[in-house]
């Protein structure tokens, strides 16, 4: 019988060679040095020889083993080879119906409908908070205690929101599954209540003139990084959510028909965007051109001109700055905005949902909208920018009775 020192002295030859155990086990040892366990038998009056591993993962213990449960399939008329083979298919059909795969699938199926950091959001929260637990499970064994595990994970970082999103991915990821006949049922609706609700709150905006026309003062005054300064003060004219402002590209904007023309990929609704430049904001990119004019992004990351800037950097200013999230936030220059051009009564409120980049599921309505709202959008964040000008010499106008 062979023993542990054996096999670890045994050197390689010119030719493959065998050390036998007891059983009909034993070693084979190439001319390369790999030491392979085989069992030789006989089925069906034929003589055949069974893998069972590489020494050292397989341990002469663990061959042993192996070889006495090929026995056992011997004594009950089943030939261990195909065994294997059976064991090995059953394998790879769980593994090519596991949980990550098929979400993986549903990704690349259902996000180019979608925004590209939204896409980006979404893989972000397999890769995180769903992976690591389920990824490699077969999707038909999954049920709802494994999945209400991994969101407790979840909720104990105090991210109950969160959790509802994760939640919310996995049930379409299932109902995929369903869709493509690998899965017969959904078991997030058993979660039903399971979860800590989330509290929904807006998020923070300064919205009163007087308000306002601190605030543009203080961004007058920031001292941390130009870059972020002039992003900072971008925020307040464009109406853009924070992603598609630290995302702005050079290529995307002319200066010369003062228009920024974000591509579909970039917004949230998968439309292609218009902002109409002011004469203040084309002031702010002709002041930055020199600095990142020659790169891929207006307000690059300071660690590379290859990224954008982070996604923290506005919030981050308006920390600096003395503003608490629960008084303005990096969304909120939006609702700021919104809120005074709707009580200015100047302009249709379809134009102004227009210029906030809301979506409108009848195509054909959008695209009539998109021709026929963009003067008078032009006109508004020209008047909106003037408006923040006029607060940013303290002197608050009063707003006009009269359509522009």
């Amino acid at each position: 019988m062979l023993t542990d020192i054996q096999i670890k002295t045994a050197k390689p030859k010119d030719q493959p060679y065998k050390i036998s155990d007891s059983g009909w086990l034993f070693l084979l040892v190439t001319p390369k040095g790999s030491k392979l366990w085989r069992m030789n038998y006989r089925f069906n009056g034929k003589q055949k020889t069974l893998s069972l591993g590489e020494y050292p993962l397989i341990t002469l213990a663990k061959a042993r083993e192996l070889r006495d449960e090929a026995k056992k399939l011997l004594l009950n008329n089943v030939d261990p080879s195909l065994a294997k083979q059976n064991t090995k298919a059953v394998s790879q059909a769980a593994a090519a119906n596991s949980f990550q795969v098929i979400a993986l699938e549903w990704h690349k199926t259902h996000m180019p409908s979608k925004s590209e950091n939204h896409a980006k959001k979404i893989m972000a929260r397999f890769n995180n908070d769903i992976f690591p637990w389920i990824g490699k499970r077969p999707i038909t064994e999954i049920e709802a205690p494994e999945i209400l595990k991994l969101l407790r994970k979840i909720e104990d970082r105090s991210a109950n929101r969160l959790a509802h999103d994760a939640k919310s991915i996995i049930s379409r990821v299932f109902c995929y599954a369903i869709a493509t006949g690998r899965a017969t049922r959904n078991p997030t609706p058993d979660l039903q209540g399971a979860l800590m609700p989330v509290t929904v709150t807006n998020l923070a905006a300064i919205t009163d003139p007087q308000e306002i026309a601190a605030f543009w003062r203080a961004a007058e005054s920031y001292t941390g990084s130009f870059v972020t300064k002039c992003a900072l003060k971008l925020s307040f004219f464009v109406m853009l959510r924070p992603g598609e402002v630290r995302q702005a590209e050079w290529s995307e904007i002319n200066l010369d028909t003062a228009e920024w023309r974000i591509p579909a990929s970039k917004m949230k609704m998968r439309d292609e965007h218009i902002v109409p430049l002011s004469k203040q904001v084309i002031e702010i990119f002709r002041e930055i051109q020199p600095l990142t004019g020659s790169g891929k992004y207006v307000f690059p990351s300071a660690r590379s001109t290859t990224r954008p800037m982070s996604e923290n950097a506005i919030t981050g200013a308006l920390r600096r700055l003395g503003y608490t999230g629960s008084e303005m936030t990096a969304h909120g220059f939006r609702s700021m905005a919104s809120s005074r051009l709707n009580e200015s009564h100047l302009f249709n409120p379809d134009a102004i949902e227009k210029q906030l980049a809301h979506g409108d599921h009848d195509k054909i309505r959008a695209a009539y909208n998109r021709a026929q709202y963009l003067p008078e959008r032009v006109k508004m964040m020209q008047w909106w920018a003037d408006y923040l000008d006029s607060l940013q010499n303290s002197v608050v106008v009063p707003f006009q009775s009269k359509a522009i």
